[in-house]
């Protein structure tokens, strides 16, 4: 089995069988010195909080959902080295990468799905070594990784990749069980692999999933259904769901429930029904209020209201990802967010999106939501708030 192990890293794409035997090898950083692994424990959940290493904290992290897609090793040291320096503790990295088409395919890709079957990419150079560096980097840093395990948009491959192949509607992937078959070998294939690190912060079954127009049921089954298998190959590690936080009449007792949109139930997620799954330790959500048509001051009910549920379920919050694009007034606008979650709130952590900054390689993998490292808002919104969450009292009396 030694032997075919090492086939399996110089092949482009693999058959599963070998997966389980197939541990990661050593992973260098870009000096070529073996990285150690620092982070010393699992983090877990503490009532409303987290405990990371050992020590029951808030936190602040931002999202890197290109770490893993890095060609160059320097590239991952720079940003894990600064974002560790931020005093953030976890970053949101995506851990699909799923094509239908390789011999088109320009980015990194770990999965291969098509008519003649599914493969894991072991191609060291653009498949799951990439995500091997950043998750032994991450180690090597202090650093805990969110890993999302497929996306509800078509970027790196997300839901379509498999209605690709099994037909279907993209809502109907989750009643699909052809691809739900496909779907959970993949997080097969992923959470065994990283399974015993302590880098990894929480397995997360969908990046904003979306079931439009669905009665919310059907993702609450879904998600029910997937994060117990998750749980049965992986019961130490946390899971969490992944979407927006959508709220519907489920949540009607909330004030300013007006039953608008992020609280109709229209995108087919029912934000406490799901956060009250047994196998789903904590919940997400995400605000981007320009988007979806309400005005900036609103992000501060939006939190106020996931914080309520937290309280209702006994469970953390963890606000996912935030951003102000360029050209607004990102520090006046955000710091307001900020001093919500502080100081009216027990919401366990935030997430920033994104994290940006001057790769070695060149590369420019941002949208106009980054958030520069060394500029002086990146100082107030990230290396100061990072700090005030650290330091804030580690009760959850809000």
């Amino acid at each position: 089995m030694y032997a075919l192990c090492q086939l399996a890293v110089y092949a482009v794409v693999v058959f599963q069988a070998l997966l389980v035997d197939c541990a990661p090898t050593p992973v260098k950083d870009a000096k070529n010195v073996e990285l150690d692994r620092r982070a010393p424990t699992i983090t877990t959940v503490d009532a409303r909080l987290f405990k990371i290493d050992g020590r029951t904290q808030y936190f602040a992290g931002t999202n890197t959902w290109w770490l893993g897609h890095l060609y160059d090793n320097r590239d991952v040291d720079t940003a894990l080295s600064q974002i560790a320096a931020t005093g953030y503790k976890v970053a949101r990295v995506w851990g699909f990468g799923t094509t239908n088409n390789p011999s088109q395919s320009t980015d990194v890709y770990y999965q291969v799905l098509n008519s003649t079957g599914q493969y894991f990419n072991y191609n060291p150079e653009n498949g799951i070594a990439r995500l091997d560096y950043a998750v032994a980097a991450a180690e090597h840093y202090g650093i805990k990784l969110i890993l999302p395990l497929n996306n509800n948009f078509d970027a790196l491959g997300g839901i379509n990749t498999y209605t690709n192949v099994y037909g279907g509607t993209h809502n109907g992937f989750f009643t699909n069980a052809a691809a739900q078959a496909a779907y959970k070998n993949y997080i097969k294939f992923i959470v065994q692999r990283y399974k015993s690190s302590t880098a990894i912060f929480s397995w997360e079954l969908c990046n904003e999933p979306r079931c439009s127009g669905c009665d919310p049921s059907i993702i609450t089954r879904w998600a029910s259904d997937t994060s117990a298998y998750i749980k049965s190959l992986d019961n130490l590690h946390m899971v969490s769901l992944g979407d927006e936080g959508w709220l519907t009449s489920t949540s009607s007792y909330l004030p300013n429930n007006d039953g608008s949109y992020a609280y109709s139930g229209y995108e087919g997620v029912d934000f406490e029904k799901n956060l009250a799954i047994p196998t789903i330790d904590y919940g997400t959500f995400h605000v981007y209020a320009d988007q979806w048509g309400y005005n900036y001051t609103w992000t501060n009910t939006w939190i106020q209201q996931h914080n309520a549920v937290g309280r209702k379920l006994g469970k953390p919050v963890l606000l996912e990802e935030y951003a102000v694009s360029d050209g607004e007034d990102r520090l006046g606008i955000e710091s307001q967010w900020q001093d919500t979650i502080l100081g009216k709130t027990s919401v366990g952590g935030d997430l920033m999106w994104q994290f940006g900054t001057k790769l070695p390689s060149g590369i420019n993998p941002y949208d106009n939501y980054a958030l520069y490292y060394g500029t002086s808002d990146y100082q107030a919104l990230a290396s100061e708030h990072a700090l005030a969450m650290t330091q804030k009292t580690p009760t959850a009396y809000l």
